[in-house]
């Protein structure tokens, strides 16, 4: 890990992957646990926290409910946010709030469970992407409130800031290596200009990474297609991982060299490894480790692979193996 992170390899890349139980995810106990065995049981290199990602929109005052069935995300009771003066009732609790306490509680036991070989990087959604919940993930709402009540949902996006940057550094603190820092389709041409992002939205970034300096294991994740790479090159993060067969992004040696950083990624989200066979994953996997040469690369899927494919984690095992299958002179 500690070489990959450093734009070298040591005897191999390491590989790993996440991707969710929604049912799971309610009971912060059980999900530790069934992290940990998943870990052991795939050979995974590093943990990638996969908690409830409705956390931070409950804790602001949405509300949702547990939809029962494993692949199907928590159901929308209430949100918090439904006209643009709703946005002024969006506060930041003064300690890291209940809710949030668990799932650094849950980080804990994953940490304790898998052993200090083993980093775990705790799961945070930037400041817009928490606020989009809050809209029912409704972007072109998310994006309307913001330009035309500006100052106004920045306060509140500031004040929802703090609260991840306090989640962030209390993961750390509790053992986390680091943090996997999501910023889901704002930071895509799709969605605002570079300029707009970097006035708007950019500093808030750097106020939650800065926060998580303590880490050394910072993973940022852009989601989506037509991806500002420029962010990664920007914010404080020892790691980029993105889905690079989304439309308008780019490669594994190229996110590489526009970022100045490890990359993790190479494996599509879906296909093969949650519809196809081993030997298809293996040819994925390869393909992807030949550009990189292995250095300054982390074996993964460049996104979520939700919900969790468990009658296919025969697939997951083949990735692993790729990666153990391209050995290196340490």
């Amino acid at each position: 890990m500690e070489a990959a992170l450093a734009l070298d390899v040591a005897d191999r890349p390491p590989a790993s992957a996440w991707g969710h139980n929604y049912d799971l995810e309610w009971d912060t106990a059980a999900l530790a646990r069934e992290t940990v065995e998943r870990t052991a049981r795939l050979g995974f290199d590093f943990v990638k926290l996969q908690i409830r990602a409705t956390t931070f929109a409950e804790v602001l005052g949405s509300e949702y409910r547990c939809s029962g069935d494993p692949g199907r995300e928590p159901m929308l009771v209430r949100q918090a946010v439904n006209a643009p003066e709703d946005w002024a009732r969006v506060s930041s609790a003064s300690a890291t709030p209940a809710l949030l306490d668990e799932q650094v509680e849950c980080l804990r036991q994953v940490v304790s469970g898998v052993g200090a070989g083993v980093p775990v990087i705790q799961t945070l959604f930037s400041p817009v992407t928490v606020a989009g919940f809050l809209v029912n993930r409704d972007q072109r709402r998310m994006l309307q409130d913001l330009r035309r009540q500006t100052e106004l949902v920045r306060a509140a996006l500031a004040r929802i800031a703090d609260m991840v940057a306090r989640f962030g550094r209390a993961s750390i603190e509790a053992g986390a290596a680091g943090v996997f820092y999501a910023i889901t389709g704002y930071g895509s041409a799709d969605a605002m200009p570079l300029p707009e992002y970097e006035e708007l939205l950019l500093p808030l970034d750097r106020q939650v990474l800065d926060a998580c300096s303590g880490g050394w294991f910072n993973m940022l994740h852009l989601c989506g297609p037509r991806q500002h790479f420029k962010l990664a090159s920007a914010l404080p993060a020892q790691c980029v991982n993105w889905q690079l067969q989304d439309p308008g992004n780019p490669g594994l040696a190229e996110g590489r060299r526009l970022s100045g950083k490890a990359v993790a990624g190479g494996l599509h989200r879906h296909s093969p490894i949650a519809d196809g066979s081993p030997e298809q994953v293996m040819e994925q996997a390869e393909a992807a480790l030949s550009e990189t040469g292995g250095h300054g690369h982390l074996l993964t899927p460049g996104c979520s692979v939700s919900p969790w494919p468990s009658d296919r984690e025969d697939n997951l095992r083949a990735m692993v193996q790729a990666a153990s299958a391209r050995r290196y002179d340490a």
